[in-house]
């Protein structure tokens, strides 16, 4: 915890969003990959957040990951007897994950962390400032 908790309110949303990008990221190297059987497929991930107080102070709060719940949309069931990973009645299962809102979901994760970082920035810049106010 920093004396300016500004900078504890952005770090905490930064360290968020760079969870949020990782799901992203893992759904969508895993979105074309495909298994045996729905129990082995895989899920897409998705971080819920929750307000955490900072410095004791109720009216003040940053952004804490609290879980990475994975998805309970049905596999999609493909016919594909040739498939190595082919069941016996010949199906793979692919998981249910949606490039293009994933792609939305990293965009918008991308700008969130672009702007706490600009957050960042403009709070040392002023921090700084204010330190050669006395000069």
């Amino acid at each position: 915890m920093s004396n300016l908790p500004i900078f504890d309110v952005a770090g905490s949303a930064m360290t968020a969003q760079s969870v949020r990008l990782s799901t992203v990221a893992s759904n969508l190297a895993n979105a074309d990959t495909v298994a045996g059987s729905p129990d082995a497929v895989y899920r897409a991930r998705q971080p819920v957040f929750s307000a955490e107080p900072i410095a004791g102070d109720p009216a003040l709060a940053g952004v804490r990951v609290t879980a990475v719940n994975e998805s309970t949309a049905a596999p999609i069931k493909r016919y594909e007897p040739n498939h190595p990973l082919a069941d016996a009645q010949g199906y793979v299962y692919a998981p249910d994950v949606d490039p293009v809102a994933q792609m939305v979901d990293m965009i918008s994760a991308s700008r969130s962390y672009q702007a706490d970082v600009e957050v960042l920035n403009t709070a040392k810049e002023l921090a700084n400032a204010t330190l050669m106010l006395g000069k």
